[in-house]
């Protein structure tokens, strides 16, 4: 239940909270992991110390200890050296030494150490020493509760009997000092977690604010400024490749509403005229006319342009089409010499009655994958444009050549030529190079034929100069047909 009122306060749902949250849990449990293995290394360590120094002063305390002829203990130091009298005030201070049957000679004077004395304990340590051949190391809790680590080992005198010696060390400095280890370090881990929680916090916002920028630009996007763009970082990391694929997907949308709206208005603008048209000579038919052959007349020119305007909606959904790969490619293996030798063929006809030299220059095959039904459309639209725009006495030229791995489709002509600041615009939609014969196209041939080259993932150039003729180029992916292929026939 308060899980779940948890997660519904706006904070905790928050990417900002989420990040910073995580690493702030994955930073305490590291934390506690160096805590736990820091407490266990230390406690290891001077475990290992007190065993070595306890191993050391069982050894001095061996070196003291001598047994007369009777086989008696006793301690053997020089009065006149400080240092030794100091060393062996030090073994003196937590000792044992007892004989094989366990009664003690003597050992320490505190109280609280008379649990060494257990004649039994003893007993039992000196079989272990025994059979182990090692020291014995045990710890030893005193009365006093103050605990003690003692190493117990076995000595022999001159009459072969065997006696227990015990050398001990209080371990309350080794536990005071992990218990202020521990103190200093719980004192440490919840100012460490408290700062990390800053620094992540500030960190996670930092890292979000391009993401606030892009929540802020998309927005404030509206009709009127599609195109808007974030400004990179510089860091080139995440955050900046997703700015920058906002950015292009921002162009992309500018530039597809810019399409949209420009279509909409040429769509208006070529439908209205023949619309116009025909309502107006059937509104003067419907008035004026007394006659059936006025009638007539009035329903001829009005099926003209309704003919007109079939034709412009056809190829208006046929580019709408063709932009957006919505025509389906079948693609075969094409010889693009022979289709563009039987295209020039059949627009002889025309070609003579504008008075117009067509040709074609024969170069050996050329495969390509293809839809053949498609580029047969590019270069009739190109020959069609040729033609029209050639006047009489002039020429019209195409070939087809392989370069590479690419295939060119060439069609040019000695016609009036584009003047070159409309070069340009010459693919967009319902773009007519001022002419004063409106009869000669709906500005639509060349945008069909861009799209057509696009889905066949190629290119097209123009090349034109006024009054000396113009000259366009299709650049194609080529094909290598195999051994046992035959290109298709056209």
């Amino acid at each position: 239940m308060l899980w779940a009122k948890l997660r519904n306060i706006k904070l905790f749902r928050t990417l900002r909270f989420r990040l910073a949250s995580t690493f702030l849990a994955l930073l305490a449990l590291v934390l506690a992991g160096v805590g736990v293995i820091g407490t266990t290394t230390l406690r290891s360590l001077l475990a290992t110390q007190s065993e070595q120094v306890l191993r050391e002063e069982l050894g001095a305390m061996r070196g003291y200890l001598h047994f007369d002829g009777e086989g008696k203990p006793y301690w053997f130091e020089d009065p006149s050296d400080p240092e030794e009298q100091a060393t062996v005030g030090r073994l003196m201070t937590v000792f044992v030494i007892a004989n094989e049957d366990g009664e003690p000679w003597r050992g320490s004077p505190d109280p609280a150490l008379r649990g060494l004395y257990d004649q039994k304990e003893i007993r039992r340590e000196l079989q272990i020493i025994e059979t182990s051949k090692e020291p014995y190391l045990k710890t030893f809790i005193a009365a006093d509760k103050v605990p003690y680590q003692i190493i117990s080992g076995a000595m022999v005198d001159d009459t072969g009997a065997k006696w227990y010696v015990a050398e001990g060390r209080s371990l309350a400095g080794d536990e005071s000092l992990i218990r202020r280890f521990r103190r200093n370090y719980l004192i440490f881990f919840p100012i460490a977690l408290f700062a990390c929680a800053l620094v992540s916090w500030y960190s996670a916002g930092k890292a979000l604010r391009a993401l606030q920028s892009v929540e802020t630009a998309a927005q404030e996007i509206t009709g009127s400024n599609l195109g808007l763009q974030i400004p990179k970082r510089g860091a080139d990391d995440e955050l900046d490749r997703l700015i920058g694929s906002f950015n292009q997907m921002s162009r992309r949308l500018k530039f597809s509403f810019e399409q949209i709206r420009r279509f909409s208005t040429d769509v208006s603008h070529e439908l209205r005229t023949p619309l116009t048209a025909i309502q107006g000579q059937l509104e003067v038919a419907l008035f004026t006319a007394t006659r059936k052959e006025q009638l007539q007349e009035a329903i001829e020119n009005a099926l003209q342009d309704v003919e007109r305007l079939s034709n412009l909606v056809r190829a208006l959904l046929l580019l709408s089409q063709s932009e957006t790969g919505q025509i389906p490619m079948n693609k075969a293996m094409v010889d693009m010499q022979r289709l563009v030798e039987d295209l020039v063929d059949q627009f002889q006809i025309p070609a003579e009655a504008h008075n117009v030299h067509l040709s074609h220059t024969t170069r050996g095959p050329v495969l390509c994958d293809v839809d053949r039904t498609q580029i047969e459309r590019v270069v009739t639209n190109l020959l069609s444009n040729a033609i029209k725009y050639t006047p009489d006495g002039g020429w019209v030229r195409a070939c087809a050549e392989q370069t590479g791995n690419m295939v060119r489709l060439i069609v040019e002509d000695s016609g009036v030529g584009i003047p070159k600041d409309h070069l340009p615009h010459i693919f967009d939609r319902f773009y007519r190079v001022p002419d004063p014969n409106p009869e000669k196209g709906l500005g639509l041939g060349l945008s069909f034929v861009s799209a057509i080259v696009r889905a066949h993932g190629g290119e097209i150039h123009v090349e034109s100069e006024p009054g000396k003729g113009s000259r366009f180029e299709v650049v194609l992916p080529g094909a290598v047909r195999a051994p046992s292929e035959a290109p298709v026939q056209v």
